[in-house]
C-alpha cells in the first residue's frame, strides 16, 4: 500500500470515528428522555415487591414471612411475566408502525394483543394454581408452603389486570406516551402500601390477614394500574379520532400469529431468566428459612437495580424499532448503543454501592443479625454481575426493536440452564457452599449472557458501512 493510500485510509477512519461519535452523542438525550419515565415506572413496579417484603418482615416470624412471600412472588412471576412477555411483539410492530406514521397498523396490533391476553389469562391462572403441589413434591418445607398458598391465590386473581396493564403499556410507550406509565406505577405504590398496612396488620376495619393480605393488596394495585392505562389509551385515541377504530376492532389471525411468533421467543427468554432465579430460590428454600431470607434480600436488591436497565431496554426497543420503521438503520444502530452505554454506566455505579453498603442495605429488610450476614454476603456476588446484567438487559431490548428475539432466548437457555444453574447446584449441595454457591452459578451465567448479546448487537446492524456514516459528517 502506498503512502497516499495509507493516508486516505487513515483519513477515512478518522472521519468515520468522528461521525460515529457525533451520531452516538446525538442519540443520548432522546434515549434518556424516553427511558427516564420508563425507568421510574420499573422502579415503581419493583418497589411494590420490596415494600411487601419489608412489611411482612415485621411480622412475628420474620424468616418464615419473608421466605414464603418471596417464594410465592418468584413462582407467580415466573408464569405471569411469561404471559406478559408474549405481548412484547407490540414493541416491535407498534414502534415500527409509528415510525412509518401508520396508526391503523399500530391499532391493529393493539387489538390483537388484547385478544392474545384474553386467551392467556385462564391458562396462566390454572398453571399458577399448580405451584403449591409442585413445591411439595420438590421438597420445600411445609412451614413455607402453608402461608405461601393463600398468598399465591390472592396474587393469581390479579392476572387479568396485570396482563391488561402490560398490553396497554407496550402500546403507549411504542407511540412515545410514557409519562402516564410512570404515574400509574408511582401512584400504585401508594395503593399497595395502604393496602399492606390495612390488610396485613388489620387496620381501617379489616381483619389482620398476615402475608395473605399482602397478596390481596398487590391484586388491588394491579387493578388500579390497568384502569389508569385503559383511560390513558382512550384519551390518546380520542385525540386521534375514535371513529377510525371501526375497522380495527377485529381479530386478524395473521397479525395475531405474527405477534405470537415474535413474542414467544421473547417470553421464553424472560421465562428462562426468571425461571433461573426461581430455581435458585427453590434451591435456597431447601436450605431452610435463614438462607432463603438472605437470598430474598439480595434478590430484591439486585432486582431493584435491574429495573433501571430494564426501563432503558424498553426505550431501546422503541427507539430502534421507530428508526427502522423510518428506514434509518444508522440512527437505529446508534440509538441502541446509546441505551447500552446508559444501562452499563448505571449498573457499574450500583456495583460500588453494593460493595460499600452491603450490611446497611441488608438491615433495612430485617433486624435478625444472622439473616443480615447472609444477605450482605450474597450482595457482594450481586455486585460482581451488575455490569453484565445491565449489558444483557439493554442489548435484549435493542435486539427486540430490530426484530431479533431468538438470540436472547438461546443465550439465556445455554448460560443459565446448561451452565449457571448446574454449577450453582454443585457448589451449593455437593461442595457445601450453600446459597453463596447458588449465586456464584447465577453470576457465571449472567457474565456469559451479557458478553454474547453485546457481541450480537454489534454485528446485528453491520450492514451500516463507512459511506453513510461519512456522509453524516
Amino acid at each position: 500500500m502506498s503512502l497516499r493510500e495509507e493516508h486516505l485510509c487513515w483519513l477515512m477512519a478518522s472521519i468515520v470515528r468522528r461521525a460515529s461519535f457525533r451520531a452516538l452523542s446525538h442519540e443520548f438525550w432522546p434515549t434518556l428522555t424516553l427511558a427516564l419515565p420508563l425507568v421510574l415506572a420499573e422502579i415503581g413496579w419493583m418497589s411494590m415487591g420490596i415494600v411487601d417484603t419489608i412489611m411482612v418482615g415485621r411480622l412475628p416470624n420474620s424468616p418464615i414471612a419473608i421466605g414464603a412471600t418471596g417464594l410465592g412472588q418468584s413462582l407467580y412471576n415466573s408464569l405471569a411475566i411469561f404471559g406478559a412477555g408474549l405481548l412484547l411483539g407490540l414493541d416491535t410492530f407498534v414502534a415500527q408502525a409509528h415510525g412509518r406514521d401508520d396508526i391503523r397498523d399500530a391499532r391493529l396490533s393493539l387489538v390483537n394483543g388484547f385478544f392474545l391476553l384474553l386467551v392467556l389469562t385462564p391458562i396462566l391462572m390454572l398453571l399458577v394454581s399448580c405451584w403449591p403441589i409442585l413445591m411439595r413434591r420438590f421438597g420445600v418445607s411445609p412451614e413455607l408452603i402453608g402461608p405461601m398458598q393463600p398468598f399465591l391465590t390472592a396474587l393469581n386473581w390479579g392476572t387479568l389486570p396485570l396482563l391488561l396493564y402490560f398490553g396497554f403499556r407496550r402500546y403507549l410507550q411504542a407511540v412515545h406516551v410514557v409519562h402516564p406509565i410512570m404515574f400509574a406505577l408511582i401512584s400504585a405504590n401508594i395503593v399497595n402500601f395502604v393496602g399492606d398496612w390495612a390488610l396485613i396488620y388489620g387496620h381501617l376495619g379489616f381483619r389482620a390477614m398476615g402475608i395473605t393480605g399482602s397478596g390481596w393488596s398487590t391484586c388491588m394495585a394491579r387493578v388500579y394500574m390497568a384502569l389508569v392505562m385503559l383511560l390513558t389509551v382512550l384519551c390518546v385515541e380520542y385525540k386521534r379520532g375514535l371513529s377510525e377504530w371501526s375497522n380495527q376492532l377485529r381479530l386478524d389471525l395473521q397479525r395475531f400469529w405474527k405477534l405470537l411468533s415474535l413474542g414467544a421467543p421473547a417470553a421464553t427468554q424472560i421465562l428462562l431468566e426468571i425461571g433461573a432465579f426461581s430455581a435458585a430460590t427453590a434451591f435456597c428454600a431447601k436450605l431452610g428459612p435463614v438462607p432463603l431470607s438472605g437470598h430474598e434480600i439480595a434478590l430484591n436488591c439486585a432486582a431493584l437495580t435491574f429495573m433501571v436497565p430494564l426501563g432503558v431496554s424498553s426505550a431501546a426497543a422503541v427507539r430502534v424499532g421507530y428508526q427502522l420503521g423510518r428506514g434509518d438503520s444508522a440512527k437505529a444502530y446508534f440509538a441502541g448503543w446509546s441505551a447500552i452505554l446508559l444501562g452499563a454506566g448505571f449498573m457499574m455505579s450500583m456495583a460500588v454501592v453494593f460493595v460499600t453498603f452491603a450490611r446497611p442495605i441488608a438491615r433495612i429488610f430485617t433486624p435478625d443479625p444472622i439473616v443480615v450476614r447472609m444477605g450482605a454476603k450474597l450482595l457482594l456476588v450481586a455486585a460482581a454481575f451488575q455490569l453484565f446484567d445491565g449489558l444483557q438487559t439493554v442489548a435484549t431490548g435493542a435486539l427486540r426493536g430490530s426484530g431479533d428475539t431468538r438470540t436472547p432466548m438461546f443465550a439465556n437457555l445455554i448460560a443459565y440452564w446448561f451452565i449457571g444453574l448446574p454449577a450453582g447446584y454443585v457448589l451449593c449441595f455437593r461442595l457445601g457452599w450453600g446459597a453463596f454457591g447458588v449465586w456464584i452459578g447465577l453470576c457465571a451465567g449472567l457474565i456469559m449472557i451479557g458478553s454474547i448479546l453485546l457481541r450480537t448487537w454489534q454485528k446485528r446492524l453491520e450492514k451500516i458501512t463507512i459511506t453513510p456514516m461519512a456522509k453524516a459528517v
